[in-house]
């Protein structure tokens, strides 16, 4: 027996009656010679943690604006943040812990620079807005592997696309991401803008801190116990109704406090400008594009345009910014 067919063996006896089993995975669009060592959910993981848009998630902002420091979030230590307690959730509840690992680890692989803020600027450039969870999509179907992308299970596809948004994840493990995804980014937002000096520990909401606990680690294992138990029996994934209520009381002051408004924000308008403006600027001189970025005809252009503005790092969004614009000095000999 083969290794794979092993732990494919392994997860059929192991796992719940819920989870998604890889053996019986829907497959991928491009079919593939199985692994002789690894799931197709494992092969996904690594595709993801080994392309090129994974690794730019260190250098593409969480919240906080080129941060001064080295312990602010970046969108790469969020989605790590995101894969733990996804996986914790998936082991309490005998889940495919590796199908929800993948999910989680692909998730914010399209977010645009400057982290929300990026996603309002490019929205200028579609007929809709633009959105994260679908731009993750396009990444791992035809953006990496110079496109021919990463040709991933329909599971995890699946788990990507609908992690945020109107659409429902199609597996159970895909459901727990959603709801990681939340505890993670309401939590460690928090103590960012606490490091930052933009809240301080009393500003919190009372009961929330009195129920979950004041500390980030504190209130992310009291919502973990909490999903777990109230899933423990269940054909979805959800918090009891008080611990839902505790985490959107957190999540709207963060909007009142720290999203909206704060001195996290106060770049807002220059980092909208930036991204508009590189838009603008390659509306213009398309021949300046990337080869694998270059429109086939102008009706694909501006998705093209967003593909490679939102693919972007901070720093890499203001080195361009700064090259196009800015003027530079003389050299006399």
């Amino acid at each position: 027996m083969q290794v794979r067919e092993r732990i494919e063996e392994t997860e059929r006896q192991v796992l719940s009656p819920r989870a998604a089993l890889a053996a019986e995975t829907r497959g991928r669009d491009r079919p593939e010679e199985p692994c002789s060592i690894r799931t197709e959910y494992q092969r996904d993981r690594d595709r993801i943690i080994h392309c090129k848009s994974f690794r730019r998630l260190k250098h593409k902002t969480q919240v906080f604006l080129a941060p001064e420091g080295d312990h602010y979030r970046t969108r790469l230590t969020h989605t790590m943040e995101v894969a733990q307690v996804s996986r914790t959730a998936a082991r309490a509840l005998m889940l495919n812990e590796d199908l929800t690992e993948a999910i989680a680890l692909g998730h914010d692989l399209g977010h645009t620079p400057f982290g929300h803020i990026g996603e309002d600027a490019l929205s200028k450039y579609l007929p809709g807005k633009f959105k994260h969870n679908e731009q993750s999509l396009r990444v791992v179907d035809l953006l990496e592997y110079d496109g021919r992308g990463l040709n991933l299970t329909r599971e995890v596809r699946d788990g990507i696309l609908n992690h945020t948004g109107e659409g429902s994840p199609a597996t159970i493990e895909g459901q727990i991401v959603c709801l990681a995804d939340r505890i993670a980014y309401i939590n460690h937002d928090i103590d960012d803008a606490l490091r930052a000096g933009i809240l301080k520990p009393e500003d919190l909401p009372a009961e929330p801190v009195r129920e979950l606990g004041l500390y980030p680690g504190q209130r992310i294992d009291s919502l973990v116990h909490d999903l777990v138990e109230n899933s423990m029996d269940s054909d979805t994934i959800s918090l009891s109704s008080g611990a839902w209520a505790f985490m959107e009381e957190l999540r709207d002051f963060l909007f009142d406090r720290v999203y909206i408004g704060s001195v996290a924000k106060a770049e807002t308008e220059k980092a909208v400008r930036v991204l508009q403006t590189l838009g603008d600027y390659y509306l213009e001189h398309t021949e300046l594009l990337p080869p694998e970025y270059r429109p086939r005809d102008d009706s694909e252009l501006e998705v093209k345009i967003c593909d490679y503005v939102a693919g972007m790092t901070d720093r890499y969004a203001l080195m361009k910014y700064e090259q196009l614009f800015l003027p530079r000095s003389w050299m006399v000999e």
